[in-house]
């Protein structure tokens, strides 16, 4: 009986919806397979005359289901054909794509791999049955029948996602950034499953270093969810103080300034009060990497971002988290009356010898130590940001490229990188934003939706570096939606100044927009926001927000 059941003490906040697949790609060997896109019961039966599609033996079909999910499919299947339904459990391969080359891929070439989730299944199934495969992300899907010629009575993607209401907007005259506001929007909820995750292909896990700007956007769409607490809890209870969260220093920096965000955000004192004492000895630890002479004597793993991998800007990478976290961590230990510690913090961040700092042109690196305050975000952008703009920039840390700019009064500049950068992956068919990119993947490339004509780039199978080449290459990573807390923030112009949104800045920046409308999530609701210029081209500012909090309204 249920009452003897022991259950998980795991919860799951997912839903399930089954869609249809939009269109067929490619098809080979079959018959009537057009059926396949009707919305027809999955429900295998006997006699009757059922609409179905009928797939030989060696056959195949790719469908396309029109954006990227999390998830897989289910395939029903009513009858083999009677002069092989004796031969025992026929089997069935089915191909995940992210790309419609990917899923016309083997796996083992083009560094296909089952890492994280199977993408190359074949399985056994038997007559008049209905059956899942897949737990993973992706867009377009192969069936094919190795062994025998069946009829198919449906194929549906099995959808899963937090079903929660998006309560941020952001719109204006100018569709490109709309759609990119909503892709990045769409990109981390995706990645909202039980954790939050960094990829629901691959990198299907708490990555708690990449969850910063994924944390932003969820501010800027949603206003919060558990699935960020759960996963910064997870970490730090897997991660005793004394050692680095995911194996890496900079990612312990980050999780402080997730703690600072996220207060901000919620105003949730209870919350910041149960990590306190993780709080307090990893930062009593952190300011002792900083010696008398203001070096910075950690001398392990350098990691911050595959741009800076293996190379001397690295350590100056680590060191703008650490910078981060400090001023952070000291708001922190102030609110959570330690002010000893507050005091000992911004000592350490003050006495940082900036003459170690070492970027040249790294714009990722470089944008870190902006974004710290370590040197002015006006000079780095001037010597380093402003030069060939829209070269070595990353999905992850060119989030922060754009708010270093913006902090150095460049706000048009970003804004340039976001319709040319970010846009020019819709424009080769992305319904998510990617791991990396890179624009010179686009010359002579064939798009994500199509199969890849002789003579084309594979933009998806041809490209990537590190551990995402080719078809190991995530295509939805929320560590990419940063243009979406961007607009909000600077293009919306909403900036929390006290803790739980009880305090709003609303400072616009329209450039050459008309208007710009949306809302902004807070824990008393969401509050309405609207520019418009005049004829004049003075913006006029209106804004409806709940009684709790207070308004401040900065133009021009």
């Amino acid at each position: 009986m249920i009452k003897d059941m022991k259950f998980s003490t795991d919860k799951s906040s997912l839903s399930v919806k089954y869609i249809l697949p939009v269109r067929i790609v490619d098809f080979n060997k079959t018959e009537n397979e057009s059926v396949l896109l009707k919305d027809l019961p999955s429900q295998a039966i006997r006699g009757g005359e059922p609409e179905c599609a009928v797939l030989y033996k060696g056959g195949h079909i790719i469908f396309d289901f029109g954006t990227e999910i999390a998830g897989g499919i289910t395939v029903t299947v009513r009858y083999l054909k009677d002069d092989e339904k004796r031969q025992g459990n026929p089997s069935l391969r089915v191909v995940f794509g992210e790309s419609v080359s990917e899923a016309m891929g083997v796996c083992g070439e083009k560094n296909f791999v089952n890492d994280h989730s199977m993408r190359d299944i074949t399985r056994k199934y038997g007559f008049m049955s209905t059956f899942r495969i897949g737990q993973t992300g992706f867009r377009f899907v192969k069936i094919e029948s190795c062994d025998a010629s069946i009829e198919v009575l449906s194929v549906k993607g099995v959808f899963e996602y937090r079903d929660i209401p998006y309560i941020g907007e952001f719109s204006c005259n100018d569709k490109r950034l709309e759609d990119i506001w909503n892709v990045g929007a769409y990109t981390v909820h995706l990645n909202m499953q039980e954790y939050l995750w960094d990829g629901i292909k691959r990198d299907r896990m708490i990555w708690i270093g990449d969850m910063h700007p994924e944390m932003l956007t969820i501010f800027s769409v949603f206003g919060g969810n558990e699935c960020v607490t759960k996963s910064m809890d997870y970490v730090r209870d897997i991660t005793p103080y004394t050692s680095w969260m995911n194996g890496h220093m900079s990612y312990s920096m980050w999780w402080v300034s997730l703690q600072y965000d996220w207060y901000l955000q919620s105003g949730d004192r209870a919350y910041l009060e149960e990590n306190r004492d993780y709080l307090f000895n990893l930062l009593e630890k952190t300011v002792s990497l900083i010696d008398a002479d203001g070096k910075f004597t950690y001398d392990g793993l350098m990691f911050v971002d595959w741009s800076s991998k293996d190379t001397p800007y690295a350590k100056t990478g680590v060191i703008a988290t650490v910078a981060m976290a400090l001023k952070n961590g000291a708001k922190l230990c102030e609110i959570l009356n330690n002010a000893a510690l507050a005091e000992k913090c911004m000592e350490a961040y003050n006495r940082i010898d900036i003459g170690q700092l070492n970027y040249d042109g790294n714009k990722q690196v470089a944008a870190l130590v902006a974004i710290s305050g370590l040197k002015s975000a006006e000079e780095i952008n001037e010597n380093i940001l402003k030069k060939a703009p829209l070269e070595g920039l990353s999905t992850f840390i060119g989030s922060y490229v754009l708010q270093a700019r913006a902090e150095a009064g460049d706000i048009e500049g970003a804004i340039e990188i976001i319709r040319k950068y970010w846009g020019a992956m819709l424009d080769f068919g992305a319904t998510t934003f990617w791991e990396d990119f890179d624009l010179s993947w686009t010359e002579n490339a064939a798009p994500i939706d199509e199969p890849v004509p002789e003579g084309k780039k594979d933009i998806h199978g041809d490209y990537g570096k590190f551990c995402y080449k080719q078809f190991r290459h995530s295509l939805c990573h929320g560590w990419a939606s940063g243009p979406t807390w961007f607009l909000t923030r600077y293009v919306l112009g909403v900036r929390v100044l006290e803790p739980g949104c009880k305090k709003l800045l609303i400072k616009p920046y329209l450039s050459n927009l008309d208007y710009v409308k949306g809302k902004y999530p807070t824990p008393y609701g969401a509050v309405t926001i609207e520019h418009c210029k005049d004829a004049s081209g003075n913006v006029k500012t209106s804004v409806d927000a709940p009684k709790e909090i207070e308004i401040v309204i900065k133009n021009g």
